[in-house]
């Protein structure tokens, strides 16, 4: 009779209360919970026999019914402004990709949290690869202890921190895989773990009203939304799910999520300028009038263009004339660097490796090959 391996449970991505059901469950004691979350994600230990305060005994059974195992680092670039991305392999073979964004003030990780996208925002590179599945918490927290580990400094010290921001802003939509996201943001503000500022956590969301308003019943992350459009109607055709929650219906998830933070924090709306299509100044005006109703800061964010798209960035000029009128207008306007183009790693380009399974993939190379001209 061949004995039946056991699945163990990857303990990287339990949160400090499910890491203490974990132990109570094998009849240990509920502190070692804390004592594990700090072994891995304050000192990046992943191998049992290295938790000299666990006896030898716990050491054994966890290396039979446990492990820690984060993605596997495929490739790693570097660019010459200072922005690594990371490709990382997760069950199942596909690939996604992470991104840290280094600033004067602070370090900036961008994580991703579904192997692909299922929204197809019609300027984004990701949403062209389709989607393949949700990452688990433990594939998502594990961008997180990969970036940090590769940085080797320690996760307490704030003077001497690596990232400092983590924002979901990379593959996927993050509230369409809501708990492993949850959870993983715990895992971000946890004391006994990252110990980020609730301020430096930030969820970037297409606008997928229900799971926004269960988010705001869980945490008080930072909020921001990928808008794009002042209209509906333009709004319909850059960021489709605008069909099922439109703008007025988005706002006032919005305002009920903003409405249940315990202090006066606002909501970041990110728009992507894209020539021709959302930069005129009418549209600036529009932009201004509907950010008046609720508390917000706007990002205008220069489009990156990928293989195939079918539109360009609007000019410099462009940007800032339209940035002019939001801030004579009284709002809070930013117009946001690009970084890593380089390296393929600015806004809208993350691609990873998926194995698409709506098809949309296939469908987006057929087109791009009729409209692209033949090389020479």
């Amino acid at each position: 009779m061949t004995e039946t391996s056991v699945e163990r449970v990857n303990l990287l991505g339990l949160t400090l209360p499910k890491m203490e059901e974990f132990f109570l469950s094998i009849g240990e004691k509920k502190f070692r919970g804390a004592q594990l979350v700090k072994w891995i994600h304050q000192r990046g230990v992943t191998d049992f026999d290295q938790m000299t305060n666990l006896s030898k005994t716990l050491r054994e059974r966890l290396k039979e019914i446990a492990e820690v195992r984060p993605p596997i680092v495929t490739f790693q670039g570097d660019s010459g402004d200072g922005t690594r991305k990371w490709l990382m392999e997760v069950d199942g073979g596909s690939k996604v990709e992470a991104v840290y964004i280094p600033e004067d003030d602070r370090g900036t990780l961008c994580v991703s949290s579904q192997v692909g996208c299922s929204l197809d925002c019609s300027f984004c590179s990701t949403g062209k690869q389709g989607f393949n599945k949700n990452l688990t918490a433990a594939e998502i927290i594990g961008q997180v202890f990969l970036a940090v580990k590769s940085f080797g400094l320690p996760v307490k010290d704030s003077q001497k921190r690596a990232v400092t921001n983590v924002v979901m802003m990379g593959m996927g939509e993050p509230l369409l895989n809501f708990e492993p996201v949850v959870d993983a943001m715990s895992l971000m503000l946890e004391d006994q773990a990252y110990c980020l500022s609730k301020r430096r956590v930030t969820l970037s969301t297409s606008g997928v009203v229900p799971h926004l308003n269960e988010l705001a019943k869980v945490t008080d992350v930072a909020l921001a939304v990928s808008l794009h459009a002042p209209t509906d109607a333009l709004r319909d055709e850059l960021v489709p799910i605008n069909r099922k929650y439109p703008i007025a219906v988005l706002f006032d998830s919005i305002r009920n999520y903003l409405g249940c933070l315990s202090d006066k924090r606002s909501v970041t709306f990110e728009y992507t300028m894209l020539k021709g299509v959302n930069d005129s100044d009418d549209q600036a005006r529009e932009l201004s009038k509907l950010a008046k109703t609720i508390r917000c800061k706007i990002n205008l964010i220069p489009f990156n263009p990928f293989p195939g798209t079918q539109y360009e960035v609007s000019s410099r000029n462009r940007i800032y004339s339209f940035q002019r009128i939001l801030l004579n207008d009284g709002h809070v306007a930013t117009v946001r660097k690009t970084r890593g183009d380089d390296i393929d790693a600015a806004c809208g380009q993350l691609a990873g490796q998926v194995a698409d399974k709506t098809k949309r993939s296939s469908r987006y190379i057929q087109m791009r090959d009729v409209t692209e001209p033949l090389a020479h």
